[in-house]
């Protein structure tokens, strides 16, 4: 019995996303040896929304949602590469780039999880759900713990100042307040050490 077209497209699509392996990302691992890619980002993302999930500002929220928001979010990268959080001017095209790899890559899958996974997507990017105000706030607080346990390599490769890393990161509070306190306190301790400067 030959495979159905349906698992033939589910298989396609998981061969195709493998290529997110290879999207290298600014963040250095935390032994500094190599640059961090989406795929362990988008795991260590999952790990972390599991074990904060209860520093959230909002209450009773869909886990599995966020999982799945975690898994897929960075998929689009595969055709539009990882845009960098401070890079201002990359930022501006970052949707309209996102949204025509999403076109192809989740045009991959069978047409209900084509639309169930892209709506997903699609909810992430909006950032206005409750579970993807979180599911942002962890996005961020991530490579915030990266660039701390690095010695605040990658900011310093790129001229990134403890400013810049407070205004880009301040929507940490909006999904909790409680987690951006202690982001507040990794940005202090990296100036006091030298490894974030002011200005």
């Amino acid at each position: 019995m030959s495979p159905s077209n349906r698992l033939r497209q589910q298989i396609a699509f998981i061969a195709e996303v493998d290529k997110v392996k290879n999207v290298f990302r600014r963040s250095y691992i935390s032994d500094q040896s190599r640059h961090e890619n989406d795929a362990e980002h988008s795991w260590h993302f999952c790990l972390m929304a599991m074990i904060l999930i209860e520093h959230s500002n909002q209450p009773d929220l869909d886990l599995l949602k966020v999982l799945k928001m975690a898994i897929i979010h960075d998929i689009v990268e595969i055709d539009a590469g990882d845009t960098y959080i401070y890079d201002e001017e990359a930022k501006k095209s970052q949707y309209e780039k996102e949204s025509q790899a999403a076109d192809r890559i989740f045009g991959m899958l069978p047409e209900d999880q084509e639309r169930a996974y892209r709506e997903i997507w699609e909810e992430f990017e909006a950032g206005k759900s409750k579970e993807a105000i979180f599911a942002k706030t962890i996005d961020r607080m991530h490579p915030m713990l990266l660039n701390y346990l690095a010695e605040g390599k990658a900011w310093n490769d790129h001229g990134i100042t403890a400013e810049d890393v407070r205004r880009v990161n301040s929507r940490i509070e909006s999904g909790s307040q409680e987690l951006w306190q202690f982001a507040e306190s990794l940005i202090e301790e990296c100036v006091e050490k030298g490894w974030l400067l002011l200005k």
